[in-house]
């Protein structure tokens, strides 16, 4: 069977995107009107991602609670925690789920053809049949719930998400990073705490946690997601089967609404914890943040990445060095923020005093000013945008999967306009468009129009206050005192049966009938062949050179190994002091900050290392090698090789 076979759906668009070597489908369920994307390709670790918009309307923290929730247990599998049983036999390379300020994400990854059907199975009953309706000892687990185990015990607030926000809500830098947040766009669900406020999440009912899943967790308002080498047609067939077709589309208003754009700048001051021992001398956050635009532009974006590197991020950049040099704090942080509907650009120092704000704010302007007038050196840029394309080009994300990555790109379009469903998918031609238009003024005139002239942009400064973290505690101690006094006897006995029930729920075993249902792999499913990576020996001027024919994406991968046997034992330490400084110290052709933007214009990084081989013949022996690795795109060989 074929895409086009499954009569359920009708397909959008189909594309060819070579960015990523993926031919792109968008589909739409016809009776649930859930939206589906397919990248089928080559990649054998296969991605499902299935995403409501969850736009919250208050602090409660209802979105975060509710991602917690829905993975407790459902309606095939009715365990209290059927994700712990999964793992048990599972080959999963993902598994997991994520709050963001506008979203709800329940991706799953796997190389296992079987597994991966498992855990789409679970997720996709775990989002639309959860157990909360049956169990509202789920919410008040997760959520959160008052907790009194005796009578005449002191009222306490209790709960998953509760303590986890208490937490976060003591981080200076997560609550600077909010404040900013909420001030930028204050008239849309940005201007609220998706997370959760701990002053608020005690406001949250179990019924407004209901009618939350009941509004938002329907196919209608989802965003499924497949990626990798898997039959498409197959799953798209047993998702409309088991899940889609039970539901009628409906009208769902979850679209994200822009923040109308500022009159003037505005500025707001914040307090944070510290404690008894620590001092607010040279304490303060200051941040200066502007609205640069949205995520439907991509080439903007880019740009703005771009600036990011060039203005904060490398070595010498002209912004973050301005401010230390003025000595404004003692560091420099910030850069372009995206991922949401309105991406924006932040400043920020460390360490400073609130005094300098109006010099913080000097420094800034009068630097913005002159790399306008003057220009921004065209090498950094070259540097920022190779750097970039490298990275996109890659896909590298360590232990996180591709499709994962790209599932979480396509929504920064997706999300805002179904009609540009791939655009972040698709950024080579936004580099080569920057490329070009780098010497034509572009990047000075996003400085102007956005970071210099953007009355869309917000002064916060983060400031310390020692006993805060006693005062917050002491004002909810006292709230929950006074509501205590205000119950009956018979209520507060009420609450102690609550507490001992939730106790009683959490101790819980699941029946082994539960644990049957949960889906296990098989020895049979588990293939017993490793992948195998050919590679071809070739002698060039008495050197053997080895070479692997692979899908790099434009990229080729050198690594230059130089024997050390002719190094004295005693001298071997100071390898590691020089792999060490290597590229990162003046040369006698270019400074430190002109090598690393050589180095990053020209190719994707060079690092060296030493490296130690078994003897081939002595088993005992061993072979030391000095290593140097570079990648570059096919087009810059020629310079790569004449600076090696």
């Amino acid at each position: 069977m074929q895409i086009t076979d499954c009569s359920a759906y009708e397909i959008l668009q189909k594309e060819r995107i070579e960015d990523v070597h993926a031919d792109g489908y968008l589909l739409r369920h016809k009776k649930s009107g859930a939206r589906v994307m397919l990248l089928a390709n080559q990649d054998e670790n296969k991605v499902f991602n299935i995403i409501f918009r969850t736009p919250p309307a208050d602090s409660t923290g209802v979105a975060h609670i509710l991602e917690h929730s829905v993975l407790c247990g459902s309606r095939e599998f009715p365990l209290k925690d059927p994700f712990v049983e999964l793992v048990k036999g599972s080959l999963n390379t993902f598994l997991n789920a994520m709050t963001y300020p506008d979203k709800t994400m329940y991706p799953v990854a796997s190389c296992n053809d079987q597994d991966f059907k498992n855990l789409m199975h679970v997720y996709m009953d775990a989002v639309f049949y959860p157990n909360i309706y049956e169990k509202e000892e789920i919410f008040r687990q997760e959520g959160w719930h008052y907790q009194l185990e005796q009578v005449d015990d002191p009222l306490k607030y209790n709960g998953v998400v509760y303590n986890e926000m208490k937490g976060a809500f003591s981080s200076s830098e997560e609550v600077l990073e909010r404040e900013i947040f909420n001030v930028l766009f204050p008239d849309t669900p940005y201007g609220v705490e998706s997370g959760g406020d701990p002053k608020c999440i005690p406001d949250l009912t179990y019924e407004n946690f209901l009618a939350f899943h009941g509004k938002y967790y329907h196919p209608s308002n989802s965003y499924i997601f497949l990626y990798g080498n898997m039959d498409m047609a197959e799953r798209l067939e047993w998702m409309d089967k088991e899940y889609l077709s039970k539901f009628d589309k409906i009208t769902v208003d979850s679209q994200i609404a822009k923040q109308k754009p500022f009159e003037k700048p505005v500025e707001h001051k914040i307090f944070y914890p510290v404690g008894e021992n620590d001092s607010e001398k040279e304490n303060t956050y200051l941040t200066y943040s502007m609205v640069v635009g949205d995520g439907l532009d991509v080439k903007r974006c880019t740009a703005f990445e771009v600036l990011d590197y060039v203005l904060l991020s490398a070595p010498g950049a002209p912004l973050r060095q301005a401010l230390l040099d003025a000595g404004i704090g003692k560091d420099v942080d910030g850069g372009y923020n995206d991922g949401i509907y309105q991406p924006f650009f932040t400043v920020e120092v460390k360490s400073a005093e609130e005094k300098d704000k109006e010099k913080f704010l000097q420094v800034i302007r009068e630097t913005l000013e002159k790399l306008v007038k003057e220009g921004i050196d065209q090498k950094a840029i070259a540097a920022g945008i190779n750097y970039l394309e490298f990275r996109f080009r890659e896909s590298d994300y360590g232990s996180y999967p591709r499709g994962l990555m790209y599932s979480i790109d396509v929504c920064e379009s997706w999300l805002y306009d179904d009609n540009k469903p791939f655009v972040h998918l698709e950024k080579l031609k936004a580099f080569d468009e920057l490329k070009k238009e780098a010497g034509e003024g572009l990047f000075e005139q996003l400085i102007q129009e956005t970071m210099l002239d953007n009355p869309h942009s917000a002064v916060v400064l983060g400031m310390p206050k020692k006993g805060l973290t006693t005062e917050e505690e002491k004002k909810t101690e006292e709230k929950l005192a006074a509501y205590k006094a205000s119950l009956s006897r018979e209520q507060l006995e009420k609450l102690v049966e609550k507490t001992r029930k939730l106790k009683e729920f959490q101790d819980s075993e699941d029946s082994a009938e539960a644990k049957a249902k949960i889906p296990m792999l098989k020895r049979s499913d588990i293939g017993k062949e490793a992948l195998k990576i050919h590679n071809t020996p070739h002698h060039v001027t008495g050197n053997t050179v080895l070479h692997h024919n692979l899908d790099t994406n434009g990229i080729t991968y050198l690594t230059l190994l130089f024997d050390t046997k002719q190094v004295p034992d005693e001298l071997i330490s100071y390898m590691g002091i020089l792999k060490s400084v290597l590229g990162y110290v003046d040369t006698a052709h270019f400074t430190y900050g002109e090598l690393f933007h050589e180095i990053n214009a020209q190719s994707g990084g060079i690092s060296c290392g030493l490296q130690v081989f078994q003897g081939k013949d002595q088993k005992d022996d061993c072979i030391r090698m000095f290593g140097v690795k570079t990648k570059y795109l096919v087009q810059n060989r020629p310079v790569i090789m004449s600076m090696a």
